[in-house]
């Protein structure tokens, strides 16, 4: 469990600046289909060599559940989040995702688990976190449309991530994995092709150090952390599971700054603070609740 938390800790902490380079000289929606797309596939052939077609093997109910949670995640919460990233630094996204572990209580509490006071206490404080990373997109400093897209990024992920836990997926988790890819690739995909981003973009005009980013989003971001978070959506708490939005934002602040020089603002690292400390409440009662 602790290994494959390590890995989504780490390795999506860097795919915020990853994603960023990438967009330098590729189109939004369609550089995040790219990716899954590719993962999926990968991941489909690795199935197919490691189990046979039996790996592949699901029925209409696992392929929907499949479909529904690769679209809120990959489509909804990714795509999102590499879109608002053409307006705003990768570092803010990061922190604004790391309110997805303050969704994930409410959505529990919806679903009958009636969260404890020091849980409460986490989301009011996270909420707080929010208002003040939102603050320069109200004064005019950052893209508002950017801020805008990453809330709502939050909460298609946490959606997807509270479903997954709920309804009927494939036995085996690389499969799942790899039809979730393909699903939010696709979906991706559409609504790139919707966007027009095809129009005047052409392959040969794709900077080397594009490529570079996009293809350790396929093989780190994609088949080696994402595979690690379906596990863990299955094998571990599922606020214990979000403990990565804490984590991620550390990671993604200081490579921004120190590979894009992005600035560390007042707001920013203040809003991020608060932000992480409302987290740590959250999780906090789930370890505690974990060791009895």
């Amino acid at each position: 469990m602790w290994v494959a938390l390590g890995l989504v800790y780490v390795v999506w902490g860097s795919t915020y600046l990853a994603i960023r380079i990438a967009l330098e000289t590729m189109p939004s929606f369609l550089s995040a289909a790219a990716r899954f797309l590719s993962a999926g596939l990968l991941l489909v052939g690795f199935v197919a060599l490691r189990y046979g077609r039996d790996g592949l093997r699901v029925d209409i109910r696992q392929l929907g559940s499949s479909v529904l949670v690769g679209v809120l995640l990959l489509t909804g919460g990714n795509g999102l989040v590499v879109l608002a990233e053409n307006s705003i630094p990768s570092g803010l996204a990061a922190l604004l995702v790391a309110a997805v572990p303050l969704w994930m209580v409410l959505l529990t509490a919806f679903g009958g688990d009636r969260p404890k006071p020091v849980e409460l206490a986490g989301v009011l404080l996270g909420l707080v976190g929010l208002a003040v990373l939102s603050a320069p997109a109200i004064g005019g400093d950052i893209a508002p449309a950017g801020v805008v897209a990453v809330i709502c990024g939050t909460l298609t992920w946490a959606f997807g991530s509270f479903a997954a836990k709920r309804i009927r997926m494939p036995g085996n988790v690389f499969a799942a994995s790899a039809y979730q890819m393909l699903a939010g690739g696709l979906g991706n995909a559409l609504i790139g092709l919707a966007r027009g981003e095809e129009r005047g973009f052409h392959l040969g005009d794709v900077s080397t150090r594009s490529w570079v980013a996009l293809g350790c989003l396929v093989v780190f971001g994609s088949l080696v952390a994402f595979t690690a978070y379906a596990w863990l959506l299955r094998s571990a708490p599922l606020t214990l599971v979000a403990t990565y939005a804490y984590v991620n934002p550390v990671v993604a602040v200081l490579l921004g700054w120190l590979v894009l020089a992005e600035p560390l603002t007042g707001p920013t690292l203040l809003g991020g603070a608060i932000v992480v400390v409302g987290v740590c409440l959250v999780v906090s009662v789930s370890r505690s609740s974990s060791r009895k």
